[in-house]
């Protein structure tokens, strides 16, 4: 793996690339995809953060690990696949009507669901992690956003700093959406904290806490909104086809913790959200393990 600096048109100092523009991070276990922001740039839309989408992450005994909502037939923008990870639910607006700021994308046109002007980002490459820098201004609202995706192990950390540069407070709302290809069996996810739902023919608890499908094959998408009682950060395990179980682990407290699956995937979603004051970082990662 090479390292070095890539601003938005800069040149690249010949890192390691698969279909022909991407990122990698390698080690023994694993294989991590990034999307590059700027040869990558028609894989964007106005939904998903722009620095640090893990694409794909790949073991070389089992292959691909990751899933997505079209995976694998086809990609759009606005299903996705692999870890992205959004602010499109917490616009910036002005006094522009239908224009808005999202963090970690551009200056977006809402109604038409495009991307006016994306942000530029300084990507810097290790051995072991990827970061991506950017600084977006746009009316009072300015800040400085560092994504990081680090590989130790079997273990990906997906890492977020925002710093508010501006003179305005930041309302920010945050969610990952991992993708994970549908287990063979119902069991699907289990969490370290309470958890009630109602209204859902979709899924069901298990004796041993797991959720779990209830009416599988799924044709179209299944949204179950959860209440919990959450006082510590998540620990979530996850069932997995080929691998068995996989987990993950939060560093925050989920404001808000939707469930999504379709036929080809089973997400979770543990949303962030806060109000940043002019001055003040806020600072949150997940460790995927795999």
């Amino acid at each position: 793996m090479g390292s070095g600096n890539v601003s938005a048109m800069g040149n690249r100092q010949s890192p390691a690339i698969t279909d022909a523009t991407m990122l990698s991070l390698e080690n023994r276990s694993l294989r991590i995809d990034l999307l590059d922001p700027v040869a990558d740039r028609a894989r964007f839309g106005t939904r998903y953060c722009t620095g640090g989408y893990i694409f794909q992450i790949s073991d070389p005994r089992h292959g691909p690990l990751l899933s997505g909502p079209t995976y694998p037939d086809s990609f759009n923008w606005f299903d996705g696949q692999g870890i992205p990870d959004a602010f499109n639910l917490g616009p910036l607006t002005a006094s522009t009507p239908g224009e808005a700021l999202i963090i970690g994308v551009g200056t977006c046109d809402l109604a038409a669901r495009k991307v006016s002007e994306f942000c530029d980002w300084n990507v810097t490459l290790s051995s072991s992690a990827a970061t991506f820098d950017t600084r977006q201004r746009y009316a009072d609202f300015a800040l400085t956003l560092r994504r990081t995706v680090t590989l130790t192990n079997r273990t990906v950390r997906s890492h977020t700093a925002l710093t508010n540069t501006g003179t305005a407070f930041v309302p920010m709302r945050w969610f990952p959406h991992p993708f994970y290809p549908q287990p063979v069996d119902d069991e699907l996810l289990w969490v370290n904290v309470p958890l009630r739902w109602t209204g859902s023919a979709s899924y069901t608890r298990n004796t041993n806490d797991f959720i779990a499908r209830s009416d599988w094959p799924w044709q179209d998408g299944r949204y179950l909104p959860l209440d919990h009682d959450a006082t510590a950060p998540l620990v979530l395990l996850q069932r997995h086809p080929t691998l068995g179980l996989v987990s993950a682990a939060c560093s925050y407290v989920p404001d808000y913790f939707p469930l999504w699956g379709n036929a080809n995937t089973f997400s979770w979603e543990p949303f962030l959200e806060r109000l940043v004051a002019p001055g003040q970082t806020i600072v949150w990662w997940i460790d995927y393990t795999f």
